[in-house]
């Protein structure tokens, strides 16, 4: 079958199988690997991307049903040369350690502060209690995404996103 998708702001056609997972459409027909595959079972939260704007667990999307929607991965965090806050703030506290759950922590963090640019401890801890981090007892995700709405919060552009 054929599917045709926005991801990352371009249009893109393949032929696919109809039981392909939007996670292994993204990695290996689009080579976008920055979406990474743990579990298969949503449990870990690494292939979190956006569909039409929200997060999702790609492992548990057919690519078929992301057909004539918009996709973003955490390759498109980054615009014009310049890292999103997000990306910032996890290179600024320490945020990843082995950086396997990092790309889904991203998407979910950068939806979060869209969301709400202020938000709190509880309320971070709360976004990301779908995702599992094994190396770094989430304190310095917290803490990156708190450095990532800080630092937001003062460029005159509001920031990336």
């Amino acid at each position: 079958m054929q599917v045709s998708m926005i991801v990352n702001g371009e249009e893109v056609t393949r032929e696919i199988e109809g039981r392909l997972l939007l996670v292994h459409f993204l990695r290996d027909d689009l080579g976008l690997t920055g979406t990474h595959w743990g579990c298969d079972t949503s449990n870990c939260g690494t292939c979190v991307v956006w569909l039409d704007g929200e997060p999702v667990k790609s492992c548990t999307v057919l690519a078929a049903m992301a057909g004539g929607h918009e996709v973003r991965t955490v390759e498109d965090l980054e615009q014009g040369g310049e890292l999103d806050p997000v990306q910032r703030g996890f290179m600024e506290c320490h945020g990843l350690q082995c950086g396997f759950c990092t790309p889904g922590m991203m998407m979910t963090a950068r939806a979060l502060l869209d969301r709400n640019p202020d938000p709190s401890e509880g309320e971070i801890r709360e976004a990301i209690s779908g995702q599992i981090c094994r190396c770094t007892g989430y304190a310095t995700i917290v803490r990156s995404v708190r450095w990532a709405a800080a630092h937001e919060a003062s460029t005159p552009a509001g920031g990336a996103s």
